[in-house]
């Protein structure tokens, strides 16, 4: 008997993914295969909701077409996520690497609470670094389409610790 996709059951898929902005044509994002599936514990908010909603009730060897709003995927740009930081922040011994530093590069910070963000440089001013920490994806809509691999039943240590444990998941 086929297991159905649904809460606590371990997924493997294979997919393309490509997104666009609105009146842009789709550009490719990323490819998984059978040989590196995305593996994932449904219902342990590894995903975007949408995603596994699309997913529900189908079986290994199934193919799914499907589109995600990008109000429903990543959101659309949160101009509270668009700062302005003091360019002396940028400094090293003194000075503004503007090789490191560009417009259009992403960037690894802290946020207030010690967690990694990234952001992409915006623009560069005498006195500031515009910098957009809004999810590179924002505003787009999602193309997914692929093959369910496999659906296995999640072990509970797998449940209790909200991810997947194995080849393709987390290993401890």
């Amino acid at each position: 008997m086929s297991l159905t996709v649904s809460k606590n059951k371990v997924v493997s898929l294979s997919y393309e993914l490509n997104a666009n902005l609105p009146n842009e044509a789709p550009r490719f994002i990323e490819q998984t295969s059978a040989a590196q599936p995305f593996v994932f514990l449904v219902g342990s908010q590894q995903t975007i909701p949408e995603f596994e909603n699309n997913l529900l009730t189908k079986k290994k060897g199934d193919g799914f077409n499907f589109i995600i709003e990008a109000q429903n995927a990543y959101g659309l740009t949160d101009g509270d996520l668009i700062i302005n930081i003091p360019k002396n922040t940028f400094l090293v011994d003194g000075v503004f690497d503007e090789n490191k530093i560009k417009v259009n590069h992403e960037l690894a910070m802290n946020d207030a609470d010690g967690r990694e963000v990234i952001g992409l440089v915006k623009k560069i001013s005498e006195e500031f670094v515009t910098m957009d920490f809004n999810h590179p994806l924002a505003n787009h809509t999602l193309h997914f389409k692929g093959l369910i691999e496999d659906v296995r039943e999640a072990s509970k240590e797998e449940i209790g610790h909200g991810h997947v444990h194995g080849p393709g998941g987390h290993h401890h």
